[in-house]
């Protein structure tokens, strides 16, 4: 079994952290608060050191009081506290028109409801807020300091409205300082959009965090950017973000969360920003890929990037498909999946399906050594299961049927006799050109962007 100390090797909170925004990471600071992965004092001052950096003044104070095991807490932080309700304070009186117009009650009629996210519906708001706000001319300068007035409630924990009817927050401002800013491709449009996801994701609206993530990949991959630096340090930050909406939420109305992920993932330009800037993120492509028994397709590219990237990261789940595919190690594969658990315990995102990796991973094993083993000895398996015969012989015969393996049992031998595995001629047809009208489909729009560019250039 692996010893805390390979979980401490293994914990990713320093890696991923360079690619949130501060306030993501304190759900991952209080998630290894409660694995006591380190100790609850180094903890602590991590905590209060980003705090420190934020205007979550109030929580600074409780961490410092739990720190230093005192009521009383350093006059610097009274008098932060102080300086934010004032900014506060200020901000609102220079929004004061805007928010009377968010408050009244046409515009609140056109207001979607509540899981309404349709296109008709956004635009029947943005239309009432845009005509109430020519009423009234509101100057750019004042939606200015709607924004702001958002980044302020952000970096004060305002997220937004926890249910509903309830107090506005930065979600709900962004959302509409985005509707009413005349240059939507501006930097503070864009930060606009972070800043609304960063909240969603806080606050746990899932589909409204989806949607969001799908707004700014479009808008990061069809922008032109002057440094593409620039574009990759955008992309990378979205696959990081990516993982809170794809892998955290427990109910969703998207029932293929994980498999979006892994079509994100493998987009030719984001694993080539995965192979780049952040390898890491290959434990999660990984634990995605091998819950998801329809996208085992995608392994033998996911193992080429793990081979790839290897001399820049290995962990238990990489090694344990490295052991798999490429060794046939059935033994070593035992030995990583072991070692699998407790790092899956201990990561915030993977800890949630620790029981389903394991389970697929067994029967990924049994899948592997069924395709390239044509007589199997039940007894023998049933030892490395940790199982009984009978059990195993039930539990072979309930794989063999989810899994489709031609197979089938003799009962006198113990033995699993196995069937020709090696796929038809139509069938690696089909695997080969499965993804020939999407990567065709990208390539014509990126000629076409391409020539756009040199026609403008050539205008020039």
């Amino acid at each position: 079994s692996s010893s805390p100390s390979d979980v401490v090797q293994h914990d990713l909170f320093p890696k991923i952290s360079p690619f949130l925004d501060k306030h993501l990471l304190f759900p991952l600071l209080e998630h290894i608060q409660k694995q006591s992965i380190y100790a609850e004092d180094q903890v602590l001052r991590v905590q209060l050191d980003l705090l420190k950096k934020t205007k979550l003044v109030d929580f600074a104070m409780d961490k410092y009081k739990l720190l230093h095991k005192t009521e009383e807490v350093p006059e610097e932080m009274t008098k932060k506290r102080a300086l934010v309700v004032s900014q506060l304070k200020e901000l609102k009186a220079e929004c004061k028109a805007l928010l009377s117009i968010i408050e009244d009650g046409n515009v609140e009629k056109a207001k979607p409801q509540k899981g309404d996210r349709s296109e008709k519906s956004e635009k029947i708001y943005r239309d009432a807020l845009l005509q109430q706000a020519e009423a009234n001319k509101i100057s750019t300068e004042q939606v200015e300091a709607l924004y702001k007035y958002a980044k302020l409630h952000f970096e004060c924990g305002n997220y937004g409205q926890v249910q509903e009817g309830g107090p506005l927050g930065a979600a709900e401002f962004l959302t509409i300082y985005r509707m009413l800013v005349k240059d939507s491709a501006s930097d503070n449009s864009l930060s606009a959009l972070w800043g609304k996801l960063a909240a969603e994701i806080l606050l746990e609206k899932w589909d409204d965090a989806a949607d969001d993530l799908k707004k700014l990949r479009d808008i990061i991959d069809t922008r032109h950017f002057a440094n593409p630096l620039q574009q990759l340090q955008q992309r990378t930050w979205l696959i990081h973000w990516s993982l809170f909406v794809y892998l955290k939420p427990e109910v969703s109305s998207s029932s293929n969360l994980r498999t979006e992920l892994i079509d994100l993932l493998f987009t030719d330009r984001y694993i080539q920003a995965i192979q780049t800037n952040c390898p890491h993120v290959l434990r999660y492509l990984a634990a995605a890929v091998i819950t998801s028994p329809r996208r085992r397709v995608a392994v033998k590219d996911l193992v080429r990037a793990i081979q790839q990237e290897r001399h820049a990261y290995r962990d238990p789940i990489t090694e344990f498909l490295e052991c798999l595919i490429v060794n046939f190690d059935f033994d070593g594969a035992q030995d990583h999946l072991r070692r699998c658990e407790r790092v899956l315990a201990a990561d915030y995102f993977l800890q949630s399906m620790r029981d389903e990796f394991v389970q697929s991973a067994r029967l990924f094993i049994f899948e592997t050594y069924c395709r390239i083993h044509q007589c199997i000895d039940i007894r023998a398996l049933a030892d490395k299961l940790s199982m009984g015969q009978e059990e195993a012989e039930l539990w072979i015969v309930n794989l063999i049927r989810n899994a489709r393996l031609d197979a089938k049992i003799d009962s006198e031998k113990h033995h699993v006799i196995m069937g020709s595995t090696k796929p038809s001629v139509y069938q690696q047809v089909i695997t080969k050109t499965k993804t020939l009208v999407f990567r065709s489909s990208v390539l014509a729009g990126n000629l076409l962007k391409q020539g756009g560019r040199y026609a403008s250039e050539d205008a020039d």
